[in-house]
């Protein structure tokens, strides 16, 4: 380290004297072969009735060192850690990374910001007592049991490479939100696959884990704050009361400005959404991002808050998501998945006890939704069989854990045999509820509506987009369901991820 430091000129020459070209080049490689995989395995993934996000995630893992850098360690180098004319290996490594990690954060910023731009918060007012009970039980038991976990997987964890040794109490605030976090999208999308959207079933599902989503973004923002903080009871309390402040601000000051100008803008140009608008919208995404970076609470957090607080501008939901969601899911997230499956090595973990606080994580995390759910489904009135489709559905994690398995590694309190296990077990979560949904089906509504599907025929699945209009119409059971069910149509339109 200090021979690195004694050459810091020559280091700083080297970087200022390497050719753009040479530095793209690699850059550009890189690019063609994550975005061609992750296309290829999450069609892959479709093609035998996984959410696409399964092959994505499993293409990080295959590029990263638990496969191809096992198999074929030459061509691993050459692919993502080639040398770079006058630097040495780790400048090259570290360069080429956070040009990467960049990437893959301005993915997140982006995918947020249409998260919670879809985000529907008339449930939280008007949703059913079945819908609320389950979704805080499908927090609440997975959350105690990685509390409760933490104490026994410490002792077994290596030192954060740049943080240090793991924090006990940041360690099991961590566990317990993540293996608390329902991922929408991937549900969504399985639900349209199975043809099952409309039925009540499906509708007081979706509820849930709308409220599920929504708690469990609060929750992760306040650990988020605690652990930045050190732990620090007044510093804590600052983060909290300036996140409290901003979405405030967020709310009753940036809300009403910016829809008063997108209203004039779209007056004006005739409904057209203008590139002016879109610069605009880009602009304010990304100063939200500044401010909760500032605040210390991640940049992501700050682009979700702008999304939730327009999330009623229905012309402006439209215009964004025509706008960004292919670049976002086509360029973007591939290279977040692989990022995610570069920091990833399965190989690198403890032959015997690694595997085993793996398996032990990953039955937590699914005893955790299917008892947590189904047990609160059952007091609200489902038979044993739809309590555990009920819970079997709250059970997929996908792009929402590995999120947070991200912000937990950066955050210093995810080491890299821990971040391993905890992408296994999104993987295995998300893999198990299509096959738990089909073994459940039988003798309940759901059975007639997944025979319609056509599922296993390997024929495209529908289209349409998911909507409480759609969740009800010509549908007596949905109508029928508990109270009334306002139905989150969030990250629907993502839900090929």
């Amino acid at each position: 380290m200090w021979d690195l430091l004694a050459d810091v000129p020559d280091v700083a020459r080297a970087f200022t004297q390497l050719p753009v070209e040479d530095l793209l080049l690699p850059v550009l490689l890189q690019l063609i072969v994550i975005i061609a995989a992750a296309r290829l395995f999450g069609a892959l993934a479709r093609y035998w009735g996984q959410p696409s996000v399964v092959g994505e995630i499993a293409a990080g893992l295959i590029l990263g060192p638990s496969l191809l850098g096992w198999l074929a360690p030459e061509v691993f180098q050459a692919l993502f850690h080639p040398s770079l004319p006058g630097l040495g290996p780790a400048l090259a490594d570290g360069l080429i990374a956070k040009i990467f990690t960049v990437i893959a954060q301005l993915g997140l910023i982006l995918l947020l910001f249409l998260v919670g731009l879809e985000f529907e918060f008339h449930h939280l007012r008007g949703h059913a007592r079945s819908a609320m009970l389950i979704s805080l039980a499908g927090i609440a038991v997975p959350f105690t049991l990685g509390v409760a976990l933490a104490p026994f997987i410490h002792p077994h964890l290596e030192a954060h490479p740049r943080v240090g040794p793991v924090s006990p109490l940041g360690l099991a605030l961590f566990l317990g939100v993540t293996l608390g976090i329902t991922a929408i999208p991937v549900l969504a999308r399985i639900m349209m696959e199975l043809n099952i959207t409309r039925t009540r079933l499906g509708t007081i599902t979706m509820t849930a884990a709308a409220i599920d989503d929504a708690c469990g973004w609060i929750i992760l923002a306040s650990v988020i704050a605690i652990v930045q903080s050190n732990f620090d009871p007044w510093e804590t309390l600052r983060m909290v009361g300036l996140t409290v402040s901003f979405a405030l601000a967020m709310a009753w000051i940036v809300r009403p400005g910016l829809i008063r100008f997108f209203r004039y803008s779209q007056r004006v140009n005739r409904g057209h959404f203008s590139n002016t608008a879109m610069a605009v919208l880009l602009v304010s995404v990304l100063l939200a991002a500044v401010a909760t970076n500032l605040i210390g609470i991640f940049a992501v957090f700050g682009a979700f808050t702008l999304g939730v607080v327009l999330s009623d501008q229905h012309e402006l939901q439209r215009a964004a998501h025509a706008k960004l969601y292919d670049v976002v899911t086509a360029f973007f997230l591939p290279v977040f998945f692989t990022y995610t499956g570069l920091r990833t090595d399965i190989t690198a973990l403890p032959q015997g006890s690694g595997w085993l606080l793996c398996g032990i994580l990953v039955a937590a995390a699914v005893v955790g939704k299917l008892v947590g759910c189904g047990l609160a489904a059952r007091v609200s009135g489902f038979t044993w069989k739809e309590s555990g489709i009920i819970g079997a559905m709250m059970n997929a994690r996908g792009l929402m854990a590995l999120v947070a398995i991200n912000l937990g590694y950066d955050l210093g309190v995810v080491p890299q045999s821990l971040y391993c296990m905890l992408v296994l077990m999104a993987l295995t979560t998300t893999v198990l509820t299509t096959p738990l949904l089909l073994w459940l089906r039988y003798g309940t509504e759901l059975e007639e509506s997944i025979a319609r599907s056509g599922f296993g025929s390997r024929q495209p699945p529908p289209s349409a987009a998911f909507t409480p209009e759609a969740a009800t119409a010509d549908d007596p059971s949905a109508q029928a369901a508990d109270e009334s069910l306002p139905v989150q149509t969030s990250s629907t339109q993502y839900s090929s991820q």
